[in-house]
């Protein structure tokens, strides 16, 4: 985690100077808008990193300080969802510029102003309250003592949280599937025109996919081992140690997330270079945002076809 903090709050500072100073995505096009969420949470759920690095070389799961521990998993609840909602949002949009070019849809009505990104933010607010409850025992859902009686109220929050976790993984990584399966599909009955837009979107949906496969899929499988020791009533230290893991496995995301920004924007990588790695992009001229062309190339494609 320590590493991860390093390498990743430099990082994730230079690309939200790029979205404000440079870019103004309130200005430009809607993934940038998107993006930049993205980063914000990324940057967010970095703060705490440290505080959890704290409390494992001290050979702790969590802080003795009840205030301390909810409010540190209130931030990687409510971060952690952002990180996954923004990724997924960014990929729908793809998916509607290219499979359903001509369609006119919420999302995209909605996309120019910030009005989904303030939506998406208060959303999740709700799903992070069980983690502040006065009965809840941070990093102990469904854990019981030898001889305890575990109080409804408590089994219900515990219950609250985990129906919370899983979801937020398991049904964004289902529409991630499907649209990339539609983007593939559409990349391969597409026999004429200029399909570079076209990869870069699936490549889009594919470094998406690769960041949830990595960093979140483990985790869930993980938790839900703990789980079932935990309702077992199992020893279950080795299950708490691979949680914990692959729990820091999911931080990652926050140096994965820049390729999704990428594969995004041709304009935001070539920009990136010239502002903070000048050496390797010399003389080379900055191109227009694509981000958003591949919907474009089907209107683009339709005038030419008539103009023939």
């Amino acid at each position: 985690m320590i590493i991860i903090f390093i390498l990743a709050l430099p990082l994730n500072a230079s690309v939200i100077h790029l979205f404000i100073f440079k870019l103004k995505f309130w200005k430009s096009n809607s993934n940038n808008i998107f993006l930049f969420n993205l980063v914000l949470a990324d940057i967010l759920l970095l703060f705490c990193l440290p505080f959890k690095a704290h409390n494992f070389l001290n050979r702790v799961r969590r802080s003795s300080k009840d205030e301390v521990c909810k409010a540190m998993l209130f931030m990687l609840f409510l971060n952690r969802g952002a990180s996954i909602a923004f990724l997924t949002v960014t990929s729908i949009d793809r998916y509607f510029n290219v499979v359903h070019p001509g369609k006119k849809n919420l999302l995209k009505a909605l996309k120019k102003s910030p009005q989904i990104s303030i939506i998406i933010w208060l959303l999740l607010l709700p799903l992070t309250i069980p983690t502040m409850f006065k009965t809840f025992e941070c990093c102990n859902s469904h854990k019981t003592l030898m001889n305890e009686t575990v109080p409804i109220i408590k089994d219900v929050v515990d219950s609250m949280r985990e129906v919370v976790f899983f979801t937020q993984i398991v049904i964004p990584f289902v529409i991630l599937v499907y649209c990339t399966v539609r983007i593939v599909h559409r990349l391969r009955k597409k026999t004429v025109g200029d399909r570079t837009k076209l990869r870069r979107a699936v490549f889009l949906v594919m470094s998406v996919m690769v960041v949830f496969s990595l960093c979140f899929l483990p985790c869930a499988i993980a938790r839900m081992i703990l789980l079932i020791y935990r309702v077992n009533n199992w020893k279950e230290d080795v299950a708490e140690e691979a949680f914990d893991g692959f729990m820091v496995l999911s931080y990652f995301d926050c140096l994965l997330d820049p390729l999704i920004y990428c594969f995004c924007s041709t304009k935001f990588k070539s920009l990136y270079l010239s502002s903070y790695l000048p050496c390797l992009v010399k003389g080379v001229k900055v191109p227009e945002d694509s981000s958003n062309s591949a919907g474009n190339t089907h209107t683009a494609n339709l005038k030419c076809t008539m103009m023939i």
